[in-house]
């Protein structure tokens, strides 16, 4: 296996690392200072100006849409990705990926930011020519922000073959209700489309269709009748804004059959092809969020002092940071083999792979950031160092794209199975 660049990755690399550091880390405290003083005045939700500044920044070095993946990329890179006009391997973007993860506006500037990328994929993958052209195009140009409607309220999500909302088809609608939450991207003014899951053959009506065929994913505009936000959450405190999370409901929503994707019942596999690429690109960036907090304590370590001595040389301290770094080399290579297994094979090639790294790269990043933490002190606990917000943002990642326990049984059913 081989897990070097290509020359155009390694180029879009040495740019994208010289665009963060010239344009991004620079206003990023300042940003968050902004943003600060607009949530105490209520209008955290409406997007600060430097934001699209950067956006317009990025688009003309010609780093847009990195994630667009080679093989379905298409003329689309051409037209809205980076420059060169074609996509990349996961290999190749995992390291970007893993930049980006180093800040959290950066994969917006870059228009890399969940969901909306696992969307854009879904629909490089499922949409008609006519989805496409209608919310592809305008995702791809950032004119426009989506949402994924998944998880729901009342039951296990975990299991999401316990999913209650429907979609049920009726002559040439769908007719939609239920109740969705933790959908990343509502609180986004632009959020115009909604990529809904919901069960379409129910039990009392159902033609043998096994419970992997039973669920149908449909594209919902947001200003249909009977969609409506119920209310934005918070992560441990922070809402994430401009993006957010929220609680969605749905009442008696039609929408034209034209808005299913692939097809009734194809649901679970569209899910699969877009989760997998997707845990590359969150593990990444949580392998990026790592290297900032070890680089925080390194220097904290290294400027304080207490009892007589530098941090570093207290309470084995070293051994921590010798640690972090271990297991930080460690998460990134498990992650490159992921990547390499997607691309050699696609998702069904790297199933145990992918889980696995789901698993143990959330969990590097909180022992690595908790140890930053501890590292400052109180300063660690505050919003005035990035460590509070990514240590929440790695722990939200045990629970989403499938908590610890499910993947863990996956990979440990893949084990058991080689001696069965």
């Amino acid at each position: 296996m081989d897990f070097s660049p290509s020359p155009r990755a390694a180029d879009l690399r040495e740019r994208v690392a010289r665009f963060l550091a010239e344009h991004v880390e620079p206003i990023e405290a300042d940003y968050h200072r902004d943003l600060a003083a607009a949530r105490a005045a209520g209008t955290q939700w409406t997007p600060l100006p430097v934001i699209e500044e950067l956006k317009a920044e990025a688009r003309r070095q010609g780093l847009w849409n990195l994630f667009l993946p080679r093989e379905h990329a298409g003329d689309y890179a051409a037209r809205f990705g980076t420059d060169g006009g074609e996509g990349l391997s996961n290999v190749d973007y995992a390291p970007l990926a893993e930049l980006t993860g180093r800040s959290a506006i950066a994969p917006l500037v870059l228009n890399c930011n969940a969901p909306d990328t696992g969307n854009m994929e879904v629909l490089l993958r499922y949409g008609t020519d006519a989805q496409r052209e209608q919310w592809l195009e305008p995702l791809l140009d950032g004119r426009i922000r989506s949402a994924f409607t998944m998880t729901e309220p009342g039951v296990a999500s975990s299991d999401a073959t316990n999913m209650e909302a429907t979609a049920v088809v009726d002559g040439d609608q769908v007719v939609i209700n239920g109740r969705k939450w933790w959908s990343t991207g509502v609180g986004h003014p632009d959020c115009r489309i909604f990529v809904f899951m919901g069960l379409t053959d129910l039990p009392e009506n159902q033609q043998g269709a096994d419970r992997h065929h039973r669920h149908t994913m449909v594209l919902v505009p947001r200003d249909t009748p009977g969609v409506r936000i119920e209310r934005l959450l918070t992560t441990m405190g922070y809402a994430d804004e401009p993006i957010g999370h929220g609680e969605v409901s749905f009442t008696d929503v039609r929408v034209p059959a034209a808005n299913i994707l692939s097809g009734p019942g194809e649901a679970f596999a569209i899910a699969q092809g877009r989760l997998g690429p997707g845990r590359i690109h969150h593990c990444m960036r949580l392998v990026g969020a790592a290297e900032v907090a070890l680089e925080h304590a390194v220097r904290r370590g290294l400027s304080r002092t207490a009892f007589g001595k530098p941090l570093v040389d207290l309470g084995g301290n070293r051994e921590r940071i010798a640690d972090a770094r271990i297991a930080i080399e460690q998460a990134r290579l498990l992650v490159l083999h992921a990547a390499w297994k997607l691309d050699q094979g696609g998702p069904r090639n790297a199933i145990s792979e992918v889980s696995q790294i789901k698993v143990a790269v959330p969990r590097t990043a909180l022992a690595v950031i908790d140890m930053a933490i501890q590292m400052h002190g109180g300063a660690g606990m505050s919003d005035d160092l990035p460590l509070a917000m990514s240590w929440v943002n790695a722990r939200t990642l045990r629970l989403a794209d499938g908590p610890d326990e499910v993947h863990q049984g996956l990979v440990a059913r893949l084990e058991l199975g080689k001696f069965r």
